[in-house]
């Protein structure tokens, strides 16, 4: 007797939390599950924040000591791809807030194809920074170990550099998101082929995100060429004139105050030898057959390397970072494609992409800090 009424008792407490599915049952109700699940994820997005504040905290700590490093360096960054990159990236939180808003309405399939645009931005944005970074490997822009900056880009050796006159490292980037793609093709029609459906679409999408990556680098390469005399060619002359215009400026104080022909020669002798003294301490002009120099304050090329090094070591620090976190989250959408295509959220039960939408927003708002401070800095 005492048996069966344990049992009736364990069912009665069965049906109080008789849920739906995807309801956990050690859960009161499906808010309650929302509840805990926001903030398991609030907790995992701190630990987010403090992961690059250690990053933060060293560019703020190496900026304060060397401002003039930082002004020098930044010129190497093309502003534009970095603007087009915030651009793709803030349109992204958009439509992955439209995603969340379709899930919380039941709308699997709007919420698909808001999350399909969401990852070809991701992927895209990755687009656009391989063309950026194997720009700068190039030109031998590289962490402080291995800088050695140099202006003249290397021939492309690879039969599809020559091709398509882009960077061996760029082709060597395009790889992996190639072969994926061509996975994902083949996938879908072997899954169309055994009457697969909801698979195939998945492939499908996925070979679609993919080629949102080859889209960031037709349209990278198209702003890096448009761009380049603007900020790719005019490096060098940039840095050379620094000592050039800093003698300019002496020279024009010396010819405000001085008025007779004795002190106007007396005045051309101390501007040769400030001449003199410029070259040895900056380096010689490029046209004079020298290097140019990057810091006054450091006239040794290897020096002055090591110092703009650091600049680029804290930068594929951060990027690099944040672009690992983009695969993360272009995997994430991938499964939360998957179960939008399989009908699984509802008015109470949506939680799985709200969390994930909030994980977005936070890579998309870390890079709005870094695209100011790392390409902004004048």
């Amino acid at each position: 007797m005492a048996v069966a009424d344990s049992h009736d008792t364990h069912d009665d407490h069965h049906d109080l939390h008789d849920h739906g599915e995807f309801i956990a049952h050690h859960f009161d109700s499906a808010e309650q599950q929302f509840d805990s699940g926001k903030l398991g994820i609030w907790l995992f997005l701190v630990t987010e924040i403090l992961f690059f504040s250690g990053l933060f905290v060293a560019y703020t700590l190496y900026r304060t000591n060397h401002p003039e490093v930082f002004e020098q360096a930044h010129v190497f960054l093309n502003k534009y791809l970095g603007g087009l990159n915030t651009i793709v990236l803030l349109f992204s939180s958009l439509t992955m807030a439209l995603g969340v808003r379709a899930a919380q309405l039941g709308r699997n399939k709007n919420c698909s194809i808001y999350i399909l645009i969401t990852m070809v931005c991701a992927t895209m944005f990755l687009g656009v920074k391989a063309v950026e970074y194997s720009h700068k490997w190039d030109m031998g822009i590289l962490v402080r170990s291995a800088f050695n900056l140099t202006y003249t880009h290397p021939t492309p050796t690879t039969e599809i550099g020559k091709a398509l006159h882009i960077s061996d490292y760029l082709v060597y980037l395009c790889v992996v998101p190639a072969l994926l793609l061509a996975g994902f093709i083949v996938a879908s029609v072997i899954s169309k082929l055994i009457n697969k459906g909801t698979l195939a679409k998945f492939m499908i999408a996925m070979a679609i995100t993919v080629s949102g990556y080859f889209l960031g680098v037709c349209v990278g390469i198209i702003f890096m060429n448009a761009t380049e005399g603007e900020t790719g060619s005019t490096h060098a002359s940039v840095i050379a004139e620094q000592p050039l215009m800093l003698l300019a400026s002496t020279q024009d104080d010396h010819a405000e105050g001085d008025h007779d022909d004795h002190d106007k020669a007396a005045a051309a002798s101390n501007h040769e030898g400030e001449h003199s003294d410029h070259e040895e301490h900056f380096g010689s002009h490029p046209a004079d057959g020298g290097e140019a120099s990057f810091d006054a304050h450091h006239p040794d090329p290897s020096t002055l390397s090591r110092d703009v090094g650091i600049f680029f070591s804290i930068y594929y620090c951060m990027t690099g970072l944040h672009a690992i976190h983009i695969i993360a989250g272009i995997i994430a959408l991938a499964w939360l494609y998957w179960r939008s295509l399989l009908g699984h959220w509802r008015t109470d039960y949506f939680g799985p992409v709200d969390y994930v939408g909030l994980y977005w927003h936070l890579v998309d708002l870390i890079w709005i800090y870094l695209f100011p401070l790392l390409y902004l800095i004048d």
